[in-house]
C-alpha cells in the first residue's frame, strides 16, 4: 500500500515536470496576488477618498466623475474579460511579464471594490470627528490622515480581508493568458495523467492553505489594531 501511494504521488506531483508545474503555479499565484493587493489597496484608497470627500463637501467633481466611470466599468464587466483586454490589447505591443500583466489587471479590478469599502468606512465615521479635528486647527488633509482614516480602516478591516481572499481565488483565471498558476498546473497534470480527481482536489487544497494563511496573518493584524483601540 505504501509503495502504491509513493507511485501515485510521484505520478501526480513529480513525473514529467509535474513538480515544476506545481511549484511555479504556487509561486505565480502568490506573486500575482501580492502585486494585485498593493495596486488594489493604493488605487482603492485614492478613489475611495475622492468619492468620500465629494460626498461630504461637494468638491473634486471632475475626479469624482472619473472615479464613477472607473467603478462602473470595472464592477460591470467580468474580471476574465478585463485580464484578456489587458493582455491582448493594452499590453499587446509591450514585452511585459504575464505575472505583471495579471497583477495590474487584478489590482485595477480589486481597486474598484476596495474603493467602495474605503468610502463606506470613511462615511461611517461620525462627522463630529471631522469637526473636532478642524476645531483643533488641523487642515482637511491632516484631519483625514490622523483622525478619520485610522478609524475607517478599523471599521472596514473585515471587509478588506474578505476582498483579499476573493482576490486570491480570482487569480485562478490567469491561466487564460498562458501563465502557469495553481489551476493551470492542475489542468496540465490532468491532461498528462488522464485523471481529474487528484489534480483538481490538490489545487483546491493549495488554495485552501493559502487562504487560511492569509486569514491567519490578517486576523493577527486585526487583533493588534483592536488592542491598540482599547
Amino acid at each position: 500500500m505504501w509503495e502504491n501511494l509513493q507511485q501515485e504521488f510521484y505520478r501526480f506531483f513529480v513525473d514529467n515536470g509535474a513538480s515544476s508545474w506545481w511549484i511555479n503555479g504556487v509561486k505565480t499565484t502568490i506573486l500575482v496576488t501580492l502585486l494585485a493587493l498593493v495596486i488594489g489597496v493604493i488605487l482603492g484608497g485614492i478613489v475611495g477618498m475622492i468619492r468620500s470627500i465629494h460626498q461630504q463637501t461637494g468638491k473634486l467633481k471632475i475626479l469624482n466623475g472619473i472615479s464613477m466611470v472607473y467603478l462602473t466599468i470595472i464592477r460591470g464587466t467580468p474580471s476574465m474579460i478585463q485580464i484578456l483586454i489587458f493582455y491582448s490589447i493594452v499590453f499587446a505591443s509591450v514585452s511585459l511579464n504575464n505575472i505583471i500583466i495579471g497583477g495590474i489587471a487584478f489590482g485595477i479590478n480589486s481597486g474598484a471594490y476596495v474603493a467602495e469599502i474605503i468610502r463606506s468606512g470613511i462615511m461611517s465615521v461620525d462627522k463630529g470627528q471631522t469637526e473636532a479635528g478642524r476645531s483643533l486647527g488641523l487642515s482637511s488633509g491632516q484631519t483625514m490622515k490622523m483622525i478619520i482614516l485610522p478609524q475607517a480602516v478599523k471599521n472596514v478591516l473585515p471587509a478588506l480581508i474578505n476582498e483579499m481572499i476573493v482576490l486570491l481565488k480570482e487569480t485562478a483565471i490567469i491561466g487564460y493568458i498562458g501563465t502557469v498558476d495553481i489551476t493551470k498546473a492542475a489542468t496540465l497534470v490532468q491532461s498528462r495523467t488522464y485523471s481529474a480527481f487528484v489534480p483538481l482536489i490538490s489545487a483546491a487544497v493549495f488554495y485552501l492553505v493559502l487562504v487560511m494563511l492569509l486569514t491567519y496573518f490578517m486576523g493577527k493584524v486585526e487583533r493588534r489594531m483592536r488592542r491598540s483601540e482599547h
